[in-house]
């Protein structure tokens, strides 16, 4: 089974311009995601996928490998899916965010496992336990819901499901890590945006709605994601508590 981690990464972010550059700590923030991704032992290659010579500079600046995508990608997994075709050689593809520094290495394991374990989705995700004090009403933490089987029924911002009447259900807070057989996402790449997809602001509800599977696999902990000047002071503050 041959893996490979492709990180997408764009210099033009809306809430967070130069967002793979800024610096955590003192290395960028794309060279963390980089590395956590070498460091899983998991992938047979490891490769930042960019429009942006800037990123590219700096990704072989520290060592790591860079393919140059074009500039009209509206998604980073359509990134993702343009850098995978150079790689005919690959089964599984893997999107790894590169907004994620902090990323464990038990995560990007997980994240895989199936195939590793002989299995073949579509497609697979990440789900970790929902903190329902703190994040069930909260727009900002994705929220998804599992089959019996393990397979993701829904994806919302919205705290579901509705508690008519309270019990243990199966939802978990979404990680956005992916993996794909490589065959789907090439077919992935040419489905139209969808309703609910566009609604909520949630990519992977393209899948879904038409009517293809993602396998939710589990860890037992979320970590930080950094969309905004806010995130990256978080992340700083992270780092100087982790090495004093």
């Amino acid at each position: 089974m041959k893996i490979l981690a492709v990180i997408p990464a764009r210099y033009q972010s809306q809430r967070f311009p130069g967002k793979p550059l800024a610096l955590v700590g003192d290395r960028p923030m794309i060279e963390w995601v980089y590395q956590a991704a070498k460091n899983a032992q998991v992938f047979d290659e490891v490769i930042v996928a960019t429009d942006s010579p800037q990123i590219a500079t700096c990704v072989r600046n520290f060592g790591g490998k860079v393919e140059m995508t074009r500039e009209d990608h509206l998604t980073g997994t359509d990134r993702v899916a343009e850098v995978a075709t150079r790689y005919p050689k690959m089964q599984v593809v893997a999107n790894v965010q590169g907004d994620q520094p902090f990323v464990t290495t038990e995560a990007l394991q997980q994240l895989v496992s199936p195939y590793l374990q002989g299995e073949a989705p579509e497609m697979t995700t990440l789900g970790c336990p929902l903190n329902c004090e703190e994040d069930r009403l909260n727009p900002h933490t994705v929220k998804v819901i599992c089959s019996v089987q393990g397979h993701a029924l829904y994806f919302s911002r919205a705290a579901i499901p509705y508690f008519r009447n309270r019990g243990e259900v199966p939802v978990y807070h979404h990680l956005g890590l992916y993996a794909f057989r490589r065959d789907f996402l090439a077919a992935y790449a040419q489905l139209t945006p969808t309703p609910l997809e566009q609604c909520e602001g949630l990519e992977q509800l393209r899948v879904l709605e038409h009517g293809y599977t993602i396998r939710v696999a589990f860890t037992q902990t979320s970590t930080l994601e950094i969309n905004t000047p806010e995130d990256l002071e978080r992340a700083q503050l992270f780092v100087s508590e982790r090495i004093a």
